[in-house]
């Protein structure tokens, strides 16, 4: 088996594997996104960024939990203007970088991608599902016509591929990313964290200082396989698998779903090593089942038989 074989494609968008930094966890700031690709990531998304210098939350932002995390980190960020400075060091090393922007409306996302476009990445990561800031995540990812139109803004400032990230804390999922997908978005992220809360046994209070935050890790892994499954149902877009991925099982799980590459976050809190980890057990799957790509095994878990994908589906029917 040849590491070529763990190339994917998710649009015009081509990773060396199926592996990506998901945002926030490690991508605080661009060195650790670009020591992730150094490790063995096939692409990397950065912190969120929007229009203006964000401080995020007091601390305590981060609670472990049995299965992951509970956080309420506040989207802290230094401001396109400012980021786009720092994206500016990139330039001519065309990168496998999404950056993660979000902002309160279609204008606002507007502002945030024609400040950082200029810049040499790949491509963008709308975050319209952060749980936990008011204003700028479920609150405009919860609403179909508002996601169209900020996809819409997006894409109408960019030839970067659009990747949504999507909320798991709704109903109208499908609703939602069928918005997304008709007003031009490139790619679906599934899932961002689930709403929740943690609290302290002695003080007696919520343990975070925002009180509610957001669930990530092993326990939502259930959770975002089934949106990703739901997802790839229903639309043709590359789907990029995310929720509680920390081995090469759970890489092959959302792979076989029907996503085309899948994000890695809680699981780099115990280092880098979990990149070449996954891909080598992805590999040795590949071996022994006899595929001889990443997306030969892309959607089988909808059908019997090899290649039974969402787009091999759609020509049979």
């Amino acid at each position: 088996m040849s590491v070529d074989q763990l190339r994917v494609r998710l649009g015009s968008l081509e990773l060396e594997n199926p592996l990506v930094l998901a945002s926030g966890v490690q991508g605080t700031s661009l060195s650790r996104v670009l020591e992730a690709l150094r490790r063995g990531a096939g692409g990397a998304v950065t912190k969120s960024i929007g229009p203006e210098r964000r401080e995020g939350y007091a601390e305590p932002t981060i609670v472990p939990c049995d299965s992951g995390f509970v956080n309420a980190v506040g989207l802290p960020n230094p401001g396109a203007e400012s980021f786009s400075k720092e994206l500016a060091a990139l330039s001519g090393m065309s990168l496998p970088i999404l950056v993660s922007v979000f902002g309160g409306s279609a204008a606002e996302i507007d502002e945030v991608v024609g400040m950082l476009d200029a810049n040499d990445f790949a491509g963008y990561e709308l975050n319209l599902s952060c749980p936990h800031v008011m204003g700028v995540g479920t609150e405009v990812g919860h609403h179909p016509e508002l996601v169209g139109e900020i996809v819409g803004h997006a894409k109408s400032r960019t030839s970067k591929p659009v990747f949504v990230k999507l909320s798991p804390n709704t109903d109208r999922l499908l609703e939602v990313a069928a918005s997304a997908v008709d007003a031009g978005a490139d790619g679906l992220t599934a899932i961002n964290t689930v709403r929740a809360i943690a609290i302290d046994v002695h003080t007696g209070r919520p343990s975070l200082s925002n009180v509610y935050g957001g669930l990530s890790g092993g326990a939502i892994r259930p959770i975002a396989l089934r949106c990703v499954y739901e997802l790839s149902e229903k639309f043709e877009v590359p789907i990029i698998g995310c929720g509680g991925i920390s081995s090469w099982e759970h890489a092959v799980q959302f792979l076989l779903a029907g996503a085309s590459a899948v994000q890695v976050g809680s699981a780099t809190m115990k280092g880098f090593d979990v990149f070449n980890e996954i891909n080598l057990g992805i590999l040795a799957y590949m071996e022994g089942k006899g595929y001889c790509r990443v997306s030969d095994m892309v959607g089988v878990a909808h059908g019997s038989g090899r290649g039974w994908g969402r787009f091999e589906r759609q020509a049979l029917t």
